[in-house]
């Protein structure tokens, strides 16, 4: 018979007449965490830390608000690569998804709720914060009953379908005494936030110019989706997928806009379209002089391509509002030829970096890299773009 009882602890699994592992290949625990000696030259990218994720226990619990595609495609599976946060409730309109899904992700029946059972969560001491993904119009109520019940809440974008509504969450959340983070996921993204170091240090000289692209195509059926009703989204592609080319010029750049300029096409006789704009052209001029020309539409194929124009370099960003897939090329001049070189970077799930950074500013009482005045910034913003393309002319950028 096969024994399988564990090797006692300072036992080798090795043979009494080979050498035992060294400390280059065992590692020691430092501080709660096990670490390795470099074992790779001088000339490859070094190894990183073993991942150290909190014991499950010790984790932030969040309650997933909303069981969508971006929920069952994205946000869910994301919490397998976090470190500091797990679902421990779920909230949905339907009992069939509900069943399936706690099921998949090992949640208590008990644990999950519908949206009229909402107030709920706060008598499972697990829950600490909820996501919430709901359509925008929807991100007010729920804020607002979440942070009533005492659970800070991280919120999809567009933080809500008006300037008005975002400043009533920012105040809601401010009056309970919890956090409110906007899941602005480009900027917890590896090849973004380099981008924005190499601006803030001047590195290839002042950034002059920003071109954005987020464009993609909509199903015949799009008339039936939430994101083409004006009342649930606030908006069409500008609010949708516009908004990445507006947060992410500001957060690149690191400058507010105090000009904006606009025009919109939406075809006529398509219902899709009957409800919401399916083109947007807008520029936003900022303080240092720098010029983003920004283009997003739900009519043209799928391109989330950005560059950056600095004086000494142009650094071409292709899928850079994807999920994934990120690149990074710079082009510029080295010893008078032109050269085109790109920065690889490691992966990380945009989804994954922004949860664990709100688990880690529940945990430590932190305020978000992107709070809800964030949201509400880029809304007021979106106003102003809308106002811009209906009286066809420049307009200053409003204030908060």
């Amino acid at each position: 018979m096969t024994s399988t009882s564990p090797v006692p602890a300072g036992a080798s699994p090795q043979r009494r007449d080979l050498p035992g592992p060294s400390p280059v290949d065992s590692g020691a625990v430092e501080q709660g965490r096990v670490r390795f000696p470099p074992w790779r030259g001088e000339a490859d990218r070094p190894a990183g830390d073993p991942v150290a994720p909190l014991a499950p226990d010790k984790r932030v619990g969040f309650a997933v608000v909303g069981l969508g595609r971006l929920s069952l495609e994205q946000i869910l599976p994301a919490f397998g690569a976090s470190r500091l946060a797990r679902p421990v409730a779920l909230v949905s309109g339907s009992p069939e998804k509900l069943k399936v899904v706690a099921q998949q992700y090992g949640i208590a029946a008990g644990d999950c709720h519908g949206y009229d059972g909402f107030e709920r969560l706060r008598d499972n001491p697990a829950v600490q914060a909820i996501y919430l993904v709901l359509p925008n119009a929807l991100h007010r109520e729920f804020t607002e009953r979440a942070a009533a019940i005492g659970l800070h809440v991280l919120c999809e974008k567009p933080l809500a379908t008006s300037a008005a509504d975002a400043r009533a969450m920012v105040d809601a959340c401010s009056r309970a005494g919890v956090r409110l983070m906007v899941a602005y996921r480009i900027q917890y993204q590896p090849h973004h936030v380099r981008a924005r170091g190499w601006v803030r240090d001047q590195t290839f000289g002042r950034l002059v110019g920003i071109q954005s692209v987020n464009v993609q195509t909509v199903h015949a059926n799009a008339a039936q989706q939430w994101r083409h009703k004006q009342a649930l989204a606030g908006g069409g592609a500008l609010p949708d997928i516009g908004l990445y080319c507006l947060n992410t010029a500001r957060f690149v750049s690191g400058e507010e806009p105090r000009e904006v300029y606009a025009q919109i096409h939406t075809p006529q006789g398509d219902d899709r379209f009957a409800e919401v704009e399916q083109t947007v052209s807008f520029m936003l001029r900022f303080p240092s002089g720098l010029i983003a020309n920004c283009f997003t539409s739900y009519g043209a194929r799928e391109d989330k391509a950005q560059r950056l124009n600095f004086a000494e370099a142009a650094v071409d960003m292709p899928d850079a509002f994807a999920y994934e897939g990120q690149r990074l090329f710079i082009g510029r001049l080295r010893n008078g030829a032109a050269v085109r070189d790109e920065v690889v970077l490691p992966h990380a799930n945009q989804f994954s970096c922004e949860i664990d950074h709100f688990a880690d500013c529940v945990r430590n009482g932190k305020p978000p890299r992107t709070p809800g005045e964030e949201g509400l910034r880029d809304q007021v913003l979106i106003e102003r773009i809308y106002a811009s393309a209906a009286e066809g002319r420049r307009l200053p950028a409003a204030d908060l």
